[in-house]
């Protein structure tokens, strides 16, 4: 049974806590810069599945606004839902990804090759104040 896509959120960094629990650093939904081309150090995407029972894997992508160019694409990542009723969530970690000039960028996120999710994530230049 092929999950649900319960959330994907990008953000600075993550933790996880002894407990299990996961804590996300940094929620943004763009990139500000006063510069183009700049570099983004580094981008973690959570993602959370539910509701499917297997192996699946998922495949995470950054797509350029012109919306063909893959900016950059995470590795194969396996996710195991033992059960219907549990939850599994998985950290990608990019790193020095090069945005090349302002736009809407577009977050992919697909599961055995099917695209469940397309979300914008907006770079942006930052006007200096005159004066």
């Amino acid at each position: 049974m092929i999950p649900d896509l319960q959330s994907s959120l990008i953000c600075d960094d993550v933790r996880q806590e002894r407990n299990g629990k996961f804590m996300l650093i940094g929620l943004f939904d763009a990139i500000h810069t006063e510069r183009f081309p700049t570099t983004f150090s580094r981008l973690c995407l959570v993602t959370r599945w539910c509701s499917g029972q297997g192996t699946f894997t998922q495949r995470s992508r950054i797509i350029h606004p012109d919306q063909h160019t893959v900016l950059a694409e995470g590795k194969n990542v396996q996710v195991k839902l033992p059960s219907p009723e549990a939850s599994a969530t998985s950290v990608e970690v990019f790193i020095n990804i090069a945005f090349p000039e302002p736009g809407t960028y577009w977050v992919e996120i697909l599961i055995e090759g099917d695209l469940k999710i397309r979300y914008p994530l907006r770079a942006n230049l930052l006007q200096r104040p005159q004066g």
